[in-house]
């Protein structure tokens, strides 16, 4: 088993994954960082709100637990129960952001790819069954 799992690791495509995997979680981190912190306080003061959009939510129930203008982490631990639509819209944002970075790098990746060689037959394999076709008759 300790042979399999050695072969299993030396084989280049988890080598490639892993090192896909730390670049993609770096990666992640300036695209959660630009959003926190470029992206939602604009639309926070666009919307009115010049407050931190993530923490914006409902509360659902426990009201009693939590006062005027707590923070949603505060309102969580205190036990009320939140509607967290802020945190959301957050997260879909940085989704559709690395998104189109991914999309945008695959492109520009498939751009920079020759295109696949063709899998049938050459000119002459073709030639070479034609002219034993015709032999036969």
């Amino acid at each position: 088993m300790l042979g399999e799992f050695k072969a299993f690791i030396a084989r280049g495509n988890v080598l490639d994954l892993a090192v896909g995997v730390i670049i993609g979680a770096a990666f992640g981190k300036i695209v959660t960082s630009m959003t926190d912190d470029l992206i939602m306080p604009l639309i926070s003061l666009a919307t009115g709100g010049g407050v931190d959009f993530s923490s914006k939510y409902i509360v659902l129930g426990g009201a009693e637990k939590i006062t005027t203008g707590m923070s949603l982490v505060a309102a969580k631990a205190a036990g009320a129960n939140v509607f967290a639509y802020g945190s959301f819209i957050t997260a879909l944002i940085n989704f559709i952001i690395l998104a189109f970075v991914i999309f945008m790098i695959v492109r520009q990746a498939n751009k920079a790819m020759p295109p696949p060689a063709a899998t049938g037959p050459t000119d002459v394999d073709l030639l070479t069954e034609i002219r034993d076709e015709l032999r036969k008759k």
